[in-house]
């Protein structure tokens, strides 16, 4: 007789059932993160008690799996296709619940092939690759590895001073989607003011560490002076200048202090010059080969979204969302992107992707992650994004007249929760029966006539209508952000009764579910000045002065730098800078809806140099160049990259 299986969880005491009184589920085996080698097993188990008998869905990626509808989940012979983050889906007649997504990292199998006969020892052998991790990640020189990969997602469209956008909110959608299926860490955002922008950059970058491919996306109003790219916040006022903005370049700066292995900006925004800031910010980058940048326009030209009376993607998401989970270098995807844009009618002469790359590797999104050795610092930055992800747990409310509801939540975004409310069961005696929430903290700025509604489109929940369930009434609460206490609201049962000649008769209960979703990380609080800030200039400091225009010391500057080539030889090849002048030409002013018939509002503000001359104010930049042992070399080099101002 074969010895007994010990079960996973302890035994009822006698005239107990594994359910609580109340029949909610409970998760009581959780599945674990595997490294494992091709060709291996993998097993992944999850378990939950309840009433009814619980039933099971894994998923890969956020994709279910076919079949994979046990408590374990066995896939013998695994590949490198089968990496991916897994969980598992617990669900009954009445609820819904998710195991902890775990990190499935398979790695190749690697084998040595040592031609003739030769004498080793033991400590030979381990030196070529028995039990040496250094030897087996040195032994894949065609693959390329992450050891984490997050990605942060902003689409700005309700300006508060300046025009509305559509396109960013279906954009940051679909991004988010695509990303989860290449094992991104997706944190994606709407509408966020200037602080709150700040600090959802600080927060990326505490999941940022060394090898890790970090990605950011941005949607919205945008400019673009002296080579820095800026971002508008929902807050920004009219003028807008570089103290109202983020600057791109600062927060690459950043993310190079990481030592990610890889930084991908997509900037789906115009890159006008904005006549109103003459700042120059004081940015010095350093030179890394892993840099890559995908403008949705070429530079001083506007970004475009397509008309329509519906929700669609702007034309750069239109055409990446096609190729963005293609298993080539991203360079190349972004190359054929561009491709397939230039075939579009709509913008031919309009709008056409530029890309800026320094990457020497043939890294791409697809690439495997093979976590750090690093295992605590793994799991902190892991806790760090999944603190911001937590959905409540669904729920089941039993009033005293005998109504029982279910409470249920999904997220659209980082910081949009949808509530849905569902009648379970019904007394006999009831005619009518409907439940409801309300009184929501005035922080959401929830407006009465778009909660509680039949369908989730009258409320404004156009992308995760289909995967919401039927026959509830919809809520959705976005700027989760602002939430500066815990979420508590109010559900109210309203029914009616036949013997009370159908008067409605109501019942409430009072909900808290915590800080939900990005509400956890408090991005409401005061700016702070410190990293994302400090990187740019500060406001009224003498380049960021609106009406500041060079003088003469800094002209002299030019002139002392022609003569002190010779010292720039000293310093480190990796950080070779030269400041030089840019000529910059003036931008026609900004177009409008009657442009062009089927392009609607561009993703910047007309604040453009209507003479369309040369800018009276040149610009200082930061420009690498390699070093090099010849002085005379360096100081042609240094020569042929300056562009003089016209006089």
């Amino acid at each position: 007789m074969s010895p007994l299986t010990p079960l996973p969880f302890p035994l009822p005491a006698p005239g107990q059932s594994y359910h609580s009184l109340e029949g909610r589920l409970k998760l009581v085996i959780q599945p674990q993160s595997q490294r494992l080698n091709v060709g291996e097993t993998l097993q992944l188990e999850c378990g939950a008690v309840g009433r009814p008998i619980p039933r099971y869905q894994w998923h890969r990626n956020g994709v279910p799996i076919l079949n994979a509808t046990k408590r374990r989940l066995m896939i013998p012979d695994v590949m490198q296709d089968h990496h991916g983050r897994y969980r598992c889906e617990i669900s009954s007649s009445t609820e819904r619940m998710w195991s902890n997504e775990v990190d499935i990292v398979i790695a190749p199998r690697i084998s040595v092939q040592i031609s003739g006969a030769m004498e080793c020892s033991e400590d030979d052998v381990y030196a070529i690759g028995g039990g040496s991790s250094e030897f087996f990640l040195n032994s894949i020189p065609d693959q390329l590895y992450a050891t984490d990969k997050v990605a942060l997602l902003i689409g700005n469209l309700s300006y508060q001073n300046h025009p509305q956008l559509k396109a960013p909110m279906v954009d940051v959608y679909d991004l988010t989607n695509l990303l989860r299926q290449l094992n991104f860490k997706v944190v994606s955002l709407l509408d966020l003011t200037e602080s709150e922008m700040r600090n959802a950059v600080d927060e990326f970058l505490l999941l940022l560490h060394k090898g890790v491919y970090g990605l950011l996306y941005y949607a919205g109003h945008g400019y673009e002076n002296y080579g820095n790219s800026f971002m508008v916040p929902v807050d920004a006022p009219n003028p807008y200048r570089s103290a109202n903005c983020l600057c791109v370049q600062s927060i690459l700066k950043l993310m190079q202090e990481k030592e990610t292995g890889l930084n991908v900006f997509l900037l789906d925004m115009c890159r006008k010059r904005n006549i109103h800031d003459d700042s120059t910010p004081n940015i010095v980058l350093r030179v890394t080969a892993n840099i890559v940048f995908g403008y949705a326009t070429c530079q001083d030209a506007e970004a475009f979204e397509l008309s329509s009376s519906g929700f669609t993607n702007g034309v750069f998401v239109k055409f990446l969302k096609k190729r963005l989970l293609d298993d080539e270098k991203i360079t190349v995807v972004l190359d054929r992107v561009a491709e397939d844009m230039g075939q579009f009618d709509a913008t031919k002469g309009k709008q056409a992707l530029e890309i800026r790359s320094s990457l020497s590797e043939k890294r791409a999104l697809t690439d495997p992650i093979l976590p750090s050795e690093c295992a605590d610092l793994d799991h902190a930055h892991s806790r760090q994004w999944a603190k911001a992800h937590e959905l409540p747990e669904s729920m089941s409310l039993n009033f005293d007249c005998g109504a029982q509801i279910k409470l249920g939540f999904a997220a659209e975004f980082s910081n949009v929760l949808v509530i849905y409310t569902h009648i379970i069961k019904k007394p006999e005696d009831m005619s009518f029966c409907q439940a409801h929430v309300t009184d929501f903290s005035q922080d959401l700025d929830v407006d009465p006539k778009e909660m509680n509604r039949e369908t989730p489109e009258e409320t404004g929940i156009y992308l995760l209508s289909s995967s919401l369930p039927q026959h509830c009434l919809y809520t959705r609460l976005s700027s989760l952000q602002k939430l500066r206490e815990e979420l508590v609201f109010t559900v109210c049962l309203q029914g009616t009764f036949p013997a009370m000649d159908d008067d409605p008769v109501h019942w409430t209960k009072s909900i808290n579910i915590g800080k939900p979703l990005i509400a956890r990380l408090d991005l409401h609080r005061a700016m702070r000045r410190n990293s994302c800030l400090q990187t740019c200039l500060m406001p009224h400091s003498p380049s960021h002065s609106p009406c500041h225009s060079p003088g003469p010391e800094h002209r002299l500057q030019l002139h002392h730098a022609l003569h002190q080539a010779q010292d720039y030889s000293r310093l480190s090849p990796q950080h070779h800078y030269l400041d030089v002048y840019e000529r910059l030409q003036g931008a026609v002013g900004g177009c409008g809806d009657s442009c062009y018939e089927n392009l609607s509002q561009c993703r910047n503000e007309p604040m453009y140099d209507s003479a369309g001359g040369l800018s009276s104010s040149p610009g200082r930049l930061s420009i690498p160049i390699e070093a090099s042992d010849d002085i005379n070399e360096l100081h042609t080099v240094f020569i042929n990259s300056l562009q003089l101002q016209q006089q």
